[in-house]
């Protein structure tokens, strides 16, 4: 009886636990709820193992990172001896000559709008604030240019990229010449300054991809006179074609082709050359390994070396290169290959994916590793520029200014003339007439230039064939008179009562004589501040490789700083064109150290990039500065001083602060 009631004891023992283990079933122990889950709380183990897993990708992006440094570096190491195995010879030079001609028509393109000016203003009649617009149009397409152009470069590709942008501005400058018109002027002007501001991001990068790294300071400084040698070929052609007003033809008053457009014409012709010299060369090898395309990497390696080798009378020479390593893709350019997707849905992802990876490239720049370099050189770009520019375009105009008061100081004013029945047949110039009467009087086939009528009486007068300039009636009454193919319009009478007053085939536009509006000092003012630079240019490109690109801007912008305060001590005409030529001459190397660190400074994914966007910086400082010192002329000279001078020494004293890049491969 014990025995089966322990036996029933244990049945019952087994019921329950499979009850318990049915009423359970589903639920293990880990599975439980707790009391923080009705709460949104995770669970700590759930915790703990993201922590892990965020833990392992790190690591896995920090192994990523390091073997994409030690590709990068295995790269450069492999590249630099390549470069050096090709030698430095005749495709250097081919190349230094095309990629200078680029860069020749970026100098010109910086001087066309001011020397045109003078005679477009006549042409098109521009008022000041038209003409402060066109001054300013071309540095902002250069600005949008260097920005477009340098981020498209290092995806897309530094010959091809230069060989559209420089098209876009020889098709814009063959337009703007033709453009009788403001708008269509100022609109095509914009475009041209569009094409020819990835210029310099792009040259630079491209040349010295093909340098090996003991070569590279010395020849990019070269590179750089052609920039000089662009400022002097558009003020001696200026001075040669745009005084004589005839080498042109007009048809009617509509279409006038004066001599100032055969110079702007003329003006395109450096940009063509580069242009046709580009159709023969190769694209950059370094950017095809960057971008996986081994062979014709390695078959642009092989010409560069032929070519060079073949030319010192050593044909024999083998490339003996075989293999050269590329770097891990992080990302594909997606194309679309279905036979669904239309030509534009194709063109449509390309460009999404284009402009996706620039910006990336863009964000780039400020990360860890570049964002201090990056601050530090739009620092030094932004305050270079902004003195370099504004100076550039306050040293002409105080001249000017300095030439109008003298021209001011010798008006002649005549108070209370009557002239009656009298023909005027002879020009008058940098006149006053106050309180005059004139009564029946012949005014024929004469140029007014600065010429003001205030408070007089016309009446029974006969205007004809007048041209004028700077020619105003202010508070006169003008009564029963004619005016007959004549530019005095109503723009011309300020606070005036006309009284049957007819105005008889009027000219559209202003035509005084171009020949004598056009001052050659202008010219040469130009003429000799760009000459001043080849001193600079030349002890740069000997010394950048011993002294160092930091030493080298510091020193050039301390100096330059210093150059500045000379402008307190005399400030005659002649001062201010000596003035001109010592900073002209003294900046110049610390453009030219600026634009070798910038090359050495970023990885060849996002040189052009880099480039690109410290240009366009430069670009809106040149803008900034010109307006802001420009404003200053006639009322003080000590502000423009004063802010040319700090902004030199404050960019002086931090670009001793940036790396020496002297021994530095081209990542």
């Amino acid at each position: 009886m014990k025995i089966q009631n322990m036996a029933l004891s244990g049945s019952e023992a087994r019921e329950d636990d499979d009850a318990a283990s049915d009423a359970t079933e589903g639920h293990d122990e880990d599975d439980e709820m707790y009391e923080g889950e009705y709460q949104g709380i995770p669970h700590p183990d759930e915790v703990k193992a993201a922590q892990r897993a965020a833990r392992a990708a790190a690591r896995e992006k920090a192994k990523a990172a390091a073997a994409g440094a030690r590709d990068m570096e295995e790269l450069a190491d492999q590249y630099e001896a390549i470069m050096e195995d090709c030698g430095h010879g005749r495709f250097q030079w081919t190349l230094f000559v095309v990629t200078g001609l680029a860069l020749m028509a970026d100098g010109v393109e910086c001087f066309v709008v001011g020397f045109v000016l003078p005679s477009a203003e006549k042409d098109m009649c521009l008022s000041n604030a038209n003409k402060g617009m066109l001054g300013l149009i071309v540095y902002l397409g250069m600005m949008v240019g260097a920005f477009l152009w340098g981020g498209l470069a290092d995806k897309v590709g530094r010959r091809k990229c230069l060989i559209n942008a420089l098209a876009i501005n020889c098709v814009f400058a063959f337009l703007s010449s033709f453009a009788q018109g403001y708008g269509f002027f100022l609109f095509f002007r914009l475009f041209s300054g569009i094409g020819i501001g990835g210029s310099v991001p792009i040259v630079y990068s491209y040349f010295s991809e093909f340098l090996s790294m003991e070569k590279r300071g010395e020849h990019l400084c070269w590179l750089c006179m052609f920039w000089m040698v662009g400022g002097l070929y558009a003020s001696f052609t200026a001075w040669g074609i745009i005084p004589h007003y005839g080498w042109g033809f007009s048809m009617g008053t509509e279409f006038q082709f004066h001599s100032w457009r055969v110079f702007v014409l003329v003006c395109a012709l450096p940009a063509i050359a580069a242009l046709v010299g580009l159709m023969f060369m190769p694209e950059s090898p370094r950017f095809l390994l960057e971008n996986a395309k081994h062979d014709e990497a390695w078959m642009i390696l092989k010409q560069v070396h032929d070519t060079n080798w073949r030319a010192k009378g050593e044909p024999e020479r083998v490339f003996t290169v075989s293999q050269i390593k590329t770097p891990k893709q992080e990302d594909e350019f997606i194309e679309i290959q279905s036979s669904t997707g239309t030509a534009f849905q194709r063109w449509m992802v390309r460009s999404a994916t284009l402009s996706k990876q620039v910006l990336q490239n863009i964000i780039s720049l400020a990360s860890r590793e570049l964002r201090l370099s990056s601050l530090f050189m739009a620092i030094i770009w932004f305050t270079m520029a902004f003195s370099y520019y504004g100076l550039s375009v306050w040293f002409p105009d105080m001249i000017k200014h300095l030439q109008y008061e003298e021209y001011e100081s010798k008006v002649k004013v005549f108070h209370r003339e009557k002239v009656e029945h009298f023909t005027f047949n002879f020009s008058l110039e940098n006149q006053i007439h106050k309180d005059g009467a004139y009564i029946n009087d012949r005014f024929l086939n004469i140029e007014m230039k600065s010429v003001k009528f205030e408070d007089s009486l016309f009446e029974d007068c006969y205007f004809e064939d007048i041209k004028s300039t700077e020619t105003f009636f202010e508070n006169c009454t003008i009564r029963s008179t004619i005016f007959y193919n004549t530019d005095l319009w109503e723009d011309k009478f300020i606070d005036c009562k006309l009284e049957n007053v007819t105005f008889m085939h009027p000219k559209k536009g202003c035509h005084l004589d171009y020949q004598e509006e056009n001052d050659v000092l202008i010219y040469l003012v130009s003429f000799l501040g760009s000459l001043a630079v080849l001193p600079g240019n030349i002890i740069s490109a000997l010394f950048m490789d011993k002294i160092g690109r930091v030493k080298m801007i510091g020193g050039s912008m301390l100096v330059s700083a210093g150059c500045t305060f000379f402008l307190f001590l005399s400030f005659s005409q002649a001062a201010i064109i000596a003035w001109q030529c010592l900073f002209c001459g003294a900046s110049v190397a610390a453009w030219n150290g600026i634009e070798v660190i910038t090359v050495e400074l970023y990885p060849t994914s996002k040189r052009t990039t880099a480039f690109g966007m410290l240009n366009a910086l430069c670009k809106l400082a040149a803008i900034l500065g010109s307006s802001i010192f420009a404003s200053f002329v006639g009322i003080t000279k000590v502000v423009p001083i004063l802010l040319s001078f700090a902004a030199l020494l404050g960019g002086g004293l931090l670009a001793l602060k940036l790396p020496d890049t002297r021994e530095k491969l081209l990542l």
